[in-house]
């Protein structure tokens, strides 16, 4: 399941998480299609680790916020992947893959 991430006290909730992803998503980029599908696929092999999306039209703010708070430049589509509240591993683009994201995600677990 993909949660929205719609506000400040999500993204907080987010990143208190152990491990979290979020995905940023825009609904006017045809990279982003293929994104969500991965994400999709990601999220429904791995419950335990929450997928967060924002849209970076209707929601840049938030976006730019979770650059800010991660200290992780702008792209669209991107998928951060946060650990205690600290991206550890970044994508964008056509590079959003879920087997990339299931490896880094198994790294964490197994550090």
């Amino acid at each position: 399941m993909i949660r929205p991430l719609e506000d400040e006290a999500q993204l907080a909730a987010a990143l208190a998480e152990p491990r979290a992803v979020i995905y940023k998503h825009s609904p006017r980029c045809g990279a982003c299609i293929a994104s969500a599908r991965e994400m999709v696929f990601f999220a429904e092999g791995h419950p335990e680790v929450p997928v967060y999306q924002v849209n970076v039209v209707s929601h840049r703010w938030l976006s730019d916020a979770v650059g800010r708070q991660l200290q992780v430049r702008h792209e669209s589509p991107q998928v951060i992947l946060v650990a205690a509240g600290h991206a550890v591993w970044s994508a964008s683009h056509w590079d959003v893959r879920a087997l990339d994201l299931e490896e880094h995600a198994r790294r964490l677990t197994t550090a």
